[in-house]
């Protein structure tokens, strides 16, 4: 959930992802707002896709501005010396 939040924080800053969770109603969310699937249960990926759908932000920019691979996965950095 929390990376849900980044992403809305990145994509919309915080003050306007706040206003679109609360307001925005999504069709494919059977219209339900953001907040409203989520507390229903709504896997947190499915409704940021629906949104991003929705408010038309690029594939390019749907995973994050700032994304990084983790430790140990491929292409990731291995922690501990060498």
């Amino acid at each position: 959930m929390s990376h849900f939040w980044t992403l809305m924080n990145d994509e919309f800053g915080a003050d306007y992802a706040a206003t679109l969770a609360r307001d925005h109603v999504l069709g494919a969310l059977d219209g339900r707002t953001v907040l409203e699937a989520l507390e229903q249960g709504e896997p947190p990926r499915e409704v940021w896709e629906a949104l991003c759908d929705d408010m038309d932000v690029p594939s390019a920019r749907r995973l994050g501005h700032h994304t990084r691979v983790a430790r140990g996965a491929q292409g990731g950095q291995l922690g501990g010396k060498r």
